[in-house]
């Protein structure tokens, strides 16, 4: 089970997963008639495309809204469960200019840097009760099941936290992306060839807004629940990385590198991610925020035997 989380380049293991699925035949449980399930409701296996009761299902990786007992019983047993996190001050950041235009409170929100505005007095703009308020506040608390309107003090925050290491096998770090995935492939006994990718669903560089240090540390203390859970699982990470071995570790990371670059070279005619106008394959363009289009794809990818295509 991969619980893919918002904004945390959940995309491309998500395209990982779907290449691995589809290679070895394996049963997906998908959502009924969109790519989510039906999100932000609390998943209930009935939200599953064609579900029959008891029916079980190998991977389970489209986004929901976190519920560890609907997805157990759509699993075996042994089924790994593995996720990934970003840093909630760049996963803010993101958030809030990707649904802006889906969350009207930022709407009033005056001025030529609205996240600064907010940032600086975010209890004048947010309203917990809101239309899509949870993309403001704690997002990856919210994807996880939780309450996003915890205060990082809060001692349910801990509670909410040790659940979550128990259900997890292993919680990748965005930040850490090729390390995450040799830990990825060590966990499930794949192949290098299987963790091979292309980044999905990149933002245009001046898309981004660069936040001070002093507004870093007000998106943080905002975003304090997922702070720690960012800080907890951080440290897991790399109690995994030392456990693998560092030298080990980078060895690994140079040689995925390197086939990733043999993969662009005879997958991709151009070596980097274009506007979406430049794309030619209509298959391949990225999902946009609504009534913009600041995310980059691939020109155009070659489908030859070997080429790892965008699903």
């Amino acid at each position: 089970m991969f619980m893919k989380t918002h904004k945390t380049a959940s995309s491309t293991i998500l395209n990982i997963l779907f290449r691995f699925g589809e290679k070895h035949k394996l049963k997906f449980a998908f959502p009924d008639g969109r790519n989510d399930f039906l999100y932000p409701a609390p998943f209930l296996r009935s939200q599953v495309k064609d579900y029959k009761p008891g029916e079980c299902f190998n991977i389970v990786c489209n986004h929901m809204r976190f519920d560890h007992q609907e997805v157990a019983k759509l699993l075996p047993p042994d089924a790994m469960y593995i996720t990934i996190l970003r840093d909630p001050v760049d996963l803010f950041e993101s958030s809030f200019h990707y649904y802006h235009r889906v969350v009207p409170l930022t709407w009033r929100i005056s001025g030529e840097n609205k996240l600064a505005e907010f940032l600086n007095n975010p209890h004048s703009f947010y309203s917990p009760a809101a239309y899509n308020s949870f993309y403001l506040k704690n997002l990856l608390f919210f994807d996880f099941g939780f309450d996003n309107n915890l205060e990082a003090d809060d001692p349910c925050v801990t509670r909410f936290i040790s659940k979550l290491s128990k259900h997890f096998h292993l919680v990748l770090i965005a930040e850490y992306f090729e390390e995450s995935l040799i830990l990825l492939k060590d966990t499930l006994c794949w192949t290098m060839e299987d963790i091979l990718y292309f980044k999905l669903n990149a933002r245009r560089s001046s898309s981004v807004t660069r936040l001070t240090p002093e507004l870093r540390a007000k998106a943080w203390q905002w975003n304090g629940a997922d702070g720690r859970l960012y800080q907890h699982f951080n440290a897991t990470f790399w109690v995994r990385v030392e456990a693998y071995g560092r030298e080990r570790m980078k060895k690994e990371v140079n040689e995925l590198r390197r086939r990733n670059a043999e993969m662009r070279a005879v997958c991709i005619e151009r070596e980097h991610a274009v506007e979406a106008q430049n794309i030619q394959d209509r298959r391949l363009l990225p999902w946009q925020p609504v009534g913009e289009s600041s995310i980059l794809g691939a020109p155009n990818v070659r489908f030859k035997s070997g080429c790892a295509i965008s699903y």
